[in-house]
């Protein structure tokens, strides 16, 4: 028989497996990496877009709390216009009472008794005078009691007056001072 020597044939067969398998093995190495690079753009990509949506969604905010600011300062100028606009409104509907309030000063005020001056501090009236006798001062306080714009007169002080003879006298007095309106619609008008 013939001796065939198949041994260089499988080593060439062998080295070109081998090479291939080296071929392949080198195109799945380039594409793994390949892969690696595409999933590294994708996700640096999305790490940019994302970064650049906090961005905006950060600037918005900051536009957002600028707005709520103002927004705060408009509230707390309007609530000091509602303050302002309630005291003047008090004040446009509290205008006639001073007039009242003279004019019943003028009708209480009996003969013989002169005022010296007149405070008011709040709903409280300070009256200081002189009268000819203490019995004037007695009829100044039922009539100051009687009006529909004063209540509770109280004589904090008499004395002997210099000015108006034996039987005058300085008086201090103090008077509430009550809107009839007020007592109208709380049903005990006078």
């Amino acid at each position: 028989m013939a001796n065939i020597n198949l041994l260089p044939w499988r080593d060439e067969r062998r080295e070109e497996l081998k090479k291939e398998f080296l071929a392949i093995l080198a195109a799945v190495a380039v594409f793994a990496a390949a892969i690696v690079m595409v999933w590294q753009f994708i996700l640096s990509d999305n790490i940019s877009v994302q970064n650049e949506r906090n961005q905006f969604l950060t600037s918005r905010i900051s536009e957002l709390d600028d707005q709520v600011k103002e927004i705060q300062a408009l509230k707390k100028k309007k609530k000091e216009l509602i303050e302002r606009m309630t005291v003047i409104q008090s004040l446009q509907g509290n205008r006639p009472e001073i007039v009242h309030i003279f004019d019943e000063i003028v009708r209480t005020l009996p003969d013989g008794v002169y005022y010296h001056s007149i405070e008011r501090n709040g709903s409280v009236m300070k009256l200081t005078g002189s009268a000819e006798s203490n019995n004037r001062v007695s009829s100044l306080m039922r009539q100051l009691d009687a009006s529909e714009w004063f209540a509770s007169p109280n004589l904090r002080q008499v004395q002997a007056s210099k000015f108006m003879g034996g039987q005058g006298s300085d008086f201090v007095m103090d008077v509430q001072l009550v809107s009839p309106t007020v007592e109208a619609d709380n049903g005990t008008e006078k």
